[in-house]
């Protein structure tokens, strides 16, 4: 059975009072719409159609050409967006899946389930209802006496008794690909609004006979759309709790959840804390036994097993085993550290490649640089990598030790085994296990710093006479 998904994503969120488009905001550092492109790809959908409106070239810049697109011109209603995917989908045969790109919240789990439910009773269509503590504003869903979804009824139209019911629709649906088209060409516009909606088609499969089945969500926070900034709020807090759950089902200690901010993609390995004031964002992949934190914020960083990360900011940086860094550590894109490396305090590393063993223990800036295994980086040593027009590279040899203070002018090479000696500012290549000193010979001149006092004291007052 082919299973395809149509993606209502062209609404432009007017209550979001917002530049960027509705389905473009993010929950947990990923776009809603591609939350909900996620689960229906979990749940095995073949083809996903994104219906796009407002925002048509933002939307589509961002998801690129993973999915197919159907523009809606005119926002006539849901009934009139699902039915610009039929020049692509209306012939097909199999099960759609009709989603709404605010719905960051619902899982891959649940749409499965909702389709067993649908194949298993042989409907035509099948609604995700959710149970709310407090409906109101929701249309219901009147079960008949066969437990099957007998109708919808709006919460303006609601009598006392259809008022009290909990279950509600989600506005997620599953049909029969085929049935589902043919009813869209019944759907009319005889409405307040004068738009074509989509539980209309729940009505026409029902009066034509056929079965109509509800799927009730295990957890009613699937249940949330997003449309403003107050429920894009509540789509955060419950996708953190959703996250922070999975890590620690999956081994990883983090000592407080509600100060600690972990986004969707990320994968951290067993036995490793994760302390607060933390953010892990992006495709960040931390490896087992690590201590991250406290206050430590990556993106799209790798981080081998057995590492620690204290204070750090991270951005697109592989560090390999037993490394340690921080605090107050900067690691700009393009860092690759090997492993049992040491970066401490006050340190910014980019673009460079710091072999396994080797020391920058603080208060150094290395840019553009190759180093190798062992070598040690004094304080306040740094590369002078940039001109102000050109970018130029470092390379240190193994075993090399660079001395406090020593600036390294790139281009440069620094051999195996070199010793450059602290407060060198260095221009030329240093060979192999040669010694490198370049400063300027100390010279001391005896009383001479009270006749430079005396002049400052003079000039002083002179000024404010």
């Amino acid at each position: 059975m082919k299973k395809m998904a149509i993606v209502l994503a062209a609404g432009q969120g007017k209550r979001m009072k917002s530049k960027l488009y509705k389905v473009l905001h993010a929950v947990c550092g990923k776009p809603m719409v591609e939350h909900v492109l996620d689960a229906v790809k979990g749940a095995s959908c073949e083809r996903s159609v994104v219906i796009v409106g407002h925002g048509a070239e933002a939307v589509q810049e961002k998801l690129g050409e993973q999915v197919e697109y159907a523009r809606q011109e005119e926002q006539l209603g849901t009934g009139h967006a699902v039915l610009q995917a039929a020049p692509l989908l209306k012939d097909e045969e199999g099960v759609t899946i009709v989603i709404c790109g605010d719905t960051p919240l619902v899982r891959s789990e649940t749409l499965q389930a909702m389709i067993g439910l649908h194949t298993s009773q042989g409907a035509a269509a099948t609604i995700l209802t959710a149970e709310l503590a407090e409906p109101s504003g929701y249309g219901r869903i009147v079960r008949g006496a066969d437990g099957g979804a007998e109708r919808i009824v709006e919460h303006k139209d609601c009598s006392a008794e259809e008022a009290a019911i909990k279950e509600i629709n989600t506005g997620t649906y599953c049909f029969d690909n085929r049935k589902l088209f043919q009813a869209l060409e019944h759907v009319t516009n005889n409405n307040a609004q004068g738009e074509y909606y989509l539980t209309d088609v729940i009505a026409i499969l029902r009066k034509e006979g056929h079965t109509v089945a509800a799927y009730l969500a295990p957890d009613s926070s699937e249940a949330i759309g997003v449309n403003d900034r107050i429920a894009l709020g509540e789509a955060e807090k419950f996708m953190r709790t959703r996250i922070m759950t999975r890590h620690q089902i999956n081994g990883v200690t983090l000592i407080d959840p509600a100060n600690t901010y972990i986004e969707s993609d990320v994968t951290i390995g067993a036995d490793t804390i994760v302390y607060p004031g933390t953010y892990l964002r992006g495709r960040t992949a931390i490896g087992s036994d690590c201590v991250i934190g406290p206050a430590s914020d990556l993106t799209d960083t790798v981080v081998g097993d057995g590492s620690a990360l204290r204070q750090t900011v991270a951005e697109g940086a592989m560090l390999g085993e037993a490394c340690n860094v921080g605090p107050f550590a900067y690691l700009r894109p393009g860092t690759k550290l090997g492993s049992r490396v040491k970066v401490g305090d006050f340190v910014e590393i980019k673009n460079a490649t710091i072999g396994e063993d080797s020391k920058v223990p603080h208060l150094s800036y290395i840019g553009d640089a190759v180093i190798g295994s062992g070598v040690n980086f004094g304080c306040g040593a740094i590369t002078a990598n940039y001109d102000g027009y050109n970018k130029s590279i470092t390379e240190i040899g193994d075993n090399a030790f660079i001395g406090s203070n020593a600036n390294l002018i790139a281009p440069i090479k620094i051999g195996t085994g070199a010793y450059v000696v602290a407060g060198s500012t260095v221009t030329h290549d240093v060979a192999e296990n040669d010694l490198a000193i370049a400063r300027e010979r100390q010279v001391n001149k005896p009383g001479y710093a009270e006749r430079i006092r005396a002049q400052a004291r003079a000039k002083k007052a002179k000024v404010t006479e």
